[in-house]
Order: structure tokens, then sequence, then C-alpha cells
């Protein structure tokens, strides 16, 4: 019993993402061994453009999404559905929700009408069977960003945290989970950590204040994911990427008092992964305090991940309750934004 209640565990911390609105043979298999989220992402050509192509637009519908959704469910009988949808950056629902007004548009929004606005675009995804967006993001970007150039629309803290914050409000009120990203912010960065393996951000610690704002800002506002950032922070961790950093995991838990899932960013970027493997960085990002790993749903690589999770708790190099808490959070999470 105690087996099969660890490789539930272990299926139930990993976030597959895949590009398409068809789920792959090793993803249904994820999702009947107890596996209950699936991200919904773009292709590489689209995230870098920071929009969906027209080709998508024309061939994605409501019932793409429904039968894909709807399938998912009945492999796993509750999931998580996540999807980017980011104020100003990319949003992969595309022209199946209405659309968040552009970024002059925002300045003049009052909090409560933005809300709304969050509300119905939230709305419109819960009925496509979408429950979690992987937004806002909340880095207060005042230097070079090339991984998050065109997907921030200011650099005013008070205001990112004004108008994120209705966001979070309208979206889970609406039934959809908010992810406030990218803890601890990344406001100067001269590489893309996606692509690059030395994308580290060596700014000082005081530095950061401003960027603190928002977050703590999505906190008292009940925000229930925060996704941390995937490349090394020297002012809080000059070794481990923030996503596997237990001193930057623990300062979101302890100073900023953050009770919810913590998300660690795509295990596969380059700045993460440095020299290790992606099965060697998920096992120290739970041990690091993450309880959710976003990993790309390629080759075998969702039950490599799982096999290494599953042979570390018993090796004695991942703690079992760490990873039962983990992943019972998250199943708790994806049963809460499933009804």
């Amino acid at each position: 019993m105690m087996k099969k209640s660890r490789t539930r565990a272990a299926h139930a911390v990993i976030l597959p993402a895949f590009d398409t609105t068809r789920l792959s043979d090793s993803v249904k298999r994820f999702l009947t061994n107890g596996g209950c989220s699936i991200l919904i992402g773009e292709s590489r050509k689209e995230y870098l453009a920071r929009k969906v192509s027209d080709h998508r637009k024309s061939t994605e519908t409501a019932d793409t999404f429904l039968r894909l959704t709807k399938e998912a469910a009945n492999l796993a009988g509750v999931v998580l559905v996540a999807v980017d949808q980011e104020i100003g950056g990319i949003c992969r629902m595309h022209d199946l929700t209405a659309h968040f007004p552009d970024v002059e548009e925002l300045k003049r929004y009052e909090a409560d009408s933005f809300e709304k606005i969050c509300a119905s675009i939230a709305t419109a995804a819960k009925d496509l069977g979408v429950n979690c967006f992987l937004g806002p993001i909340l880095d207060v970007v005042t230097g070079q960003n090339p991984w998050l150039s065109g997907r921030t629309w200011s650099i005013d803290p008070d205001e990112i945290a004004r108008i994120s914050s209705a966001y979070i409000r309208g979206v889970q009120t609406a039934g959809v989970a908010a992810t406030a990203k990218h803890f601890p912010g990344f406001h100067n960065i001269a590489l893309d950590p996606a692509i690059e393996p030395g994308a580290i951000v060596t700014e000082k610690a005081d530095s950061f204040k401003p960027g603190f704002i928002p977050f703590a800002d999505a906190i008292g506002n009940g925000v229930e994911l925060i996704m941390v950032g995937p490349s090394i922070v020297e002012a809080f961790d000059s070794e481990k990427p923030a996503s596997i950093s237990p001193q930057i995991i623990g300062m979101l838990r302890s100073e900023f008092g953050f009770k919810g899932v913590v998300m660690s960013d795509d295990l596969d970027s380059r700045a993460t992964l440095r020299d290790c493997s992606v099965e060697e960085v998920a096992i120290d990002a739970l041990n690091a305090g993450s309880d959710y790993l976003l990993i790309a749903a390629i080759d075998r690589q969702l039950e490599r991940v799982v096999a290494a999770i599953c042979s570390a708790v018993e090796k004695g190099d991942l703690a079992e309750k760490r990873l039962i808490e983990a992943g019972a959070k998250v199943r708790a999470l994806a049963e809460k934004y499933s009804r």
C-alpha cells in the first residue's frame, strides 16, 4: 500500500507540459497512474513570438479543448488543467476567451473593473475544462531580461500589485487557480535561462525589495500557487537555481508566509539543469520544498522522473513524508478547482 501511495504521489507532483490538444500515450499512462494535472502549452516558436499562431487559432475550437479536458478528467478522476494566460504576454486560450485590455488601457482601469474582466475570461476557460492559469507575471523588470521581453507590462511595483491582485481575485472567484510568477523576481538578467546555462541574476539583495511588493500583495489576496524562477539568484543562493534552492523556497515560506503550492519553473530550462539531469533536479526541487514540478512531456521523460523520485525515497535521498505532503497539496488543489 505504501509503495502505491508513493507512486501516486510521485505522479501528482509533476505538471507535464505539451503543445498540442491531444493526449500522448505517455500522458495517458501518467494520468491513469496517479497524475492529476496537465499543462496545455505552446510551441517554442509561439513562445518566442509571445503569441499563439494563426494556424492554431484557426484549427483549435471550443470542442478541441473540451475533448482534451474531458478525456484527461476521465483518466485522472480530478485534473488540474493549466495554460499560460498572461496579462500583456502569452494567452494560450487565444480567441476562445475575451482578451485582456492592452497595456495602455490597463493604466486606466480601476481594480474592480479589471477583476470583472478577469473573472469573465476565467469563466469562459472553466467552461472548456481549464481551471488553472499560469499567471500573473509579477517580475518588475527594470533592466535586461530577454526571457520576459514582451511578457510584462509595467515597471511600477505598486501598479503591478494592484492589477495582478485584481487578476488573482477575479480568476479564482470564477473557479480558476492563479499562479504568481517568477519568485523572487527577475528584474535584471542578461541571458535567457530557458536556453543559456550561464543565465544568472547577479544583483544585490536590496535591489529585490521593490519587486517583493507584488508577491506580498498576491499572497495577501490568496493566490493558490507561486512559481519559483529557473536560474541562480546570487543574492539569496549562489549555488542552486531558484527553482531548486532551499534558501529561496524557504524565504517564500517563512518570510512571506506563503502556505499554498510552490511550483518549480520548467525543470528543462538550461539554467536549471546546468550539468544535471532532469531526474536529479526534480529530486533537488522536492528536497528544497517545492511541491509541483513543471516538466516537458517528451519521449519517456515522465516515466523516468517518476521512477527516479520513487527510487530516491527508497534510498533515503528524499523523505517519503515530503513527497506524500507535496502530492497531497497538489491533489487537493486539483480537487478544489475541479468542482
